[in-house]
């Protein structure tokens, strides 16, 4: 894709759209590549097991099971964000350093985490890095960026549910020249997984996207995206949200999700093209400390494996999050073929209690009518506790733990059981 053929399409759909141009130019208050820098370090500390409970356990090099699958890993996120220069045409660069370290594995329990690369042998590493830089320039309120990049859309959207976040590397324009549409676009040829030290480690070719999201009034928004991931598949993407205030200290907000996937026959193997299609829609109740979730999602359709193995919506080769579904929770996306699945949460707030910093999640989610290709339905279900407390103040100020427990079963054709346990210690500093 041609970058500068993108800008061109991202501001001219903007003027075609209509409505008010956005009133101030960003490039126009541009401070220096100096004077607008910033510099900031997330520590994180990151514990997870995994008890592979009913025996569909990952395998190791050696080709046995790893019924236990247990990590504590340190990791440093560095994030330098240059300001731009000054004039018609602003210039800058932008940074991310990350660095992860293995306090406490091993081969018998490395398996099915995820968090840090694996040697030949078997074991962790001991520790792994890699600094990743990208260019950027901006004209009015459009930037381009070309380099390596976090990214948090759709269709493509890196992970960071580990000890360090994964980046892509390619191309990337954001243009905001009307208040309210926000227009992207872009080019990614590889993806550096988190538990990886380099890129190509996710098996990306080429990535193609394009959409924008728009704000229609205060009330209500949506998002369209496509991209094309050469020779896996091509994706579309849709989205609504409205949130409605209904009193004083409650309110009601709903959103829509929807992807439809058509996958390349060199992707499925199987010498044919099949499609996929899944969708989530849930309603959310807030009155003061108390927030109240139902959902449901739906996948129909999806392609056989080689191994015979029916596969639903895929992710992966575009991010490890690029999933933006109600029902992708800790362990399972419920994202299976012809899957149907309900959720129902419930989360406290206890700073209106007295308790500022601490909050609480719960939730549960029931998934049927799964396509195992054998003739008979699968089934899963997954309950996750979530407490979180941030520190208010003092030395350690901004300073959270969060404790995550998900206990997810299954028909054993599908996964088995697995209960999955994390602990996570973050402490951001901001040094520019």
């Amino acid at each position: 894709m041609r970058v500068i053929k993108w800008m061109t399409l991202s501001l001219a759909t903007s003027a075609a759209v209509g409505g008010q141009w956005a009133q101030a130019s960003e490039q126009s208050e541009a401070s220096g590549f100096l004077e607008g820098s910033k510099l900031n370090v997330l520590e994180r500390n990151f514990y997870i097991n995994r008890d592979f409970r009913s025996g569909n356990s990952p395998v190791d090099n050696k080709g046995e099971s790893t019924p236990y699958g247990e990590i504590w890993a340190n990791g440093l996120i560095g994030n330098f964000q240059s300001g731009f220069t000054q004039g018609t045409v602003g210039f800058g660069v932008d940074a991310i350093a990350l660095m992860g370290v293995t306090l406490d594995s091993g081969p018998g329990r490395i398996g099915g985490v995820y968090t840090v690369p694996v040697q030949d042998n078997g074991k962790p590493v001991d520790e792994f890095s890699s600094l990743g830089v990208a260019a950027k320039m901006r004209i009015s309120n459009t930037v381009l960026k070309v380099g390596d990049q976090v990214m948090t859309l759709p269709v493509i959207a890196t992970d960071d549910t580990r000890i360090v976040p994964e980046t892509a590397r390619g191309f990337f324009v954001t243009s905001n020249e009307i208040d309210g549409l926000t227009l992207h676009a872009g080019k990614f040829d590889s993806i550096k997984g988190q538990q990886y030290a380099n890129h190509d480690s996710v098996g990306l070719k080429e990535a193609v996207f394009a959409g924008g999201a728009y704000d229609f009034n205060k009330n209500l928004n949506g998002a369209l995206y496509y991209s094309n991931l050469d020779d896996v598949f091509r994706k579309y993407y849709g989205s609504l949200g409205y949130n409605l205030s209904t009193g004083e200290d409650s309110s009601l907000a709903t959103n829509f999700n929807l992807y439809r996937t058509q996958y390349d026959s060199k992707y499925t193997g199987t010498g044919s093209s099949e499609d996929n299609t899944i969708w989530s829609g849930a309603v959310a109740y807030s009155l003061g400390a108390h927030k109240f979730t139902i959902a449901y999602q739906k996948s129909n359709g999806g392609y056989l494996s080689p191994t015979g193995r029916p596969v639903g919506y895929v992710y992966g080769p575009d991010g490890g999050s690029s999933i933006f579904l109600s029902n992708s929770i800790q362990y399972s996306d419920f994202n299976n073929k012809d899957e149907a699945s309900w959720q129902l949460a419930y989360n406290l707030n206890f700073a209106s209690l007295g308790v500022p910093g601490l909050t609480f999640g719960a939730r549960f989610v029931d998934g049927q009518k799964i396509d195992m290709g054998s003739g008979s339905d699968a089934s899963e279900r997954e309950t996750d506790l979530d407490v979180k407390y941030v520190m208010q103040g003092g030395a350690a100020k901004d300073l959270s733990v969060r404790v995550r427990q998900a206990f997810y079963r299954s028909t054993d054709e599908l996964n088995g059981d697995v209960n999955d346990f994390r602990v996570i210690v973050e402490y951001p500093i901001s040094i520019l």
